[in-house]
């Protein structure tokens, strides 16, 4: 009579059980890791600043622009001197794309911005340092709440014959022209007011006040925040783009009534 063994049950894994394993280690490991540094970083002092310094503005300064402004401000044969145009003018031309300028031509075109605002900072405020002149002003000259009435009388006396009476911009000699203010923001108003860019004349504080230009401010950023009362604007081009208009679609229809008139008759 043989004697019958029972057979011991061999126990098979998967084969993704160690894969498995490996995973949840990972996770685990991970996470703890993660909480221990999460936890450090929370008792580490927090006095870092990613804000430059005016000596950071020089090093940038002297890589990007010293070699049409010379590297003191001096100005060489291809740049003019920067010496007491102050960082509202250097803040304009830089943050409208304006600087470094792409090549020679009747006037700067507006392009893509090449600097970081902490970094167009630095480098205005190294110019100011340097050789002072026109400042940033008050938020108070910029805050849209003059008196938009005069500022509208103002701007039509003073910027209307090269910017248009509703800020839409103009064409003028030789390949230059006024830009649009249909999106310019209240500081860079304020900056070509100061210090005049391009084409455009100096408005001191003797020829128009604080209080003036910012009664010019609050109008333009008040047509900004506004429809045309007077409907489509096309363009606010004035009598131009209206007689265009009347002359293809006004006479246009009456043409096409009278050839419909006609032949409907014959």
């Amino acid at each position: 009579m043989s004697s019958k063994t029972p057979r011991q049950k061999t126990g098979r894994r998967s084969r993704w059980a160690a894969a498995a394993l490996i995973g949840i280690g990972l996770l685990v490991t991970g996470g703890v890791y993660a909480g221990a540094s999460t936890a450090m970083a929370a008792t580490e002092p927090t006095t870092a600043t990613t804000a430059l310094t005016a000596e950071d503005g020089k090093k940038l300064f002297q890589a990007n622009c010293a070699t049409c402004h010379g590297l003191n401000l001096e100005g060489t044969a291809d740049g003019p001197s920067l010496y007491g145009v102050g960082e509202v003018a250097v803040e304009f031309q830089v943050s409208t794309g304006r600087m470094p300028l792409q090549m020679q031509g009747p006037q700067a075109p507006q392009k893509p911005v090449q600097f970081t605002e902490d970094q167009i900072l630095a480098i205005s405020s190294w110019v100011q340092s340097t050789s002072p002149g026109p400042a940033f002003p008050s938020k108070s000259v910029l805050d849209g709440k003059g008196d938009v009435a005069n500022g509208a009388e103002l701007f039509r006396i003073n910027c209307a014959m090269c910017h248009n009476v509703a800020g839409a911009g103009g064409a003028l000699t030789e390949g230059k022209y006024a830009p649009a203010l249909t999106s310019t923001s209240a500081l860079h108003m304020y900056a070509a007011m100061a210090t005049g860019p391009q084409n455009m004349p100096v408005f001191n504080d003797m020829t128009l006040t604080q209080d003036e230009k910012r009664d010019i401010i609050s109008a333009l950023l008040f047509l900004q925040q506004n429809d045309s009362p007077g409907g489509l604007s096309l363009g606010s081009l004035g009598p131009v783009s209206e007689g265009l208009f009347i002359w293809i679609f006004g006479i246009g229809s009456l043409i096409g009534l009278t050839v419909w008139i006609t032949a409907k008759s014959n």
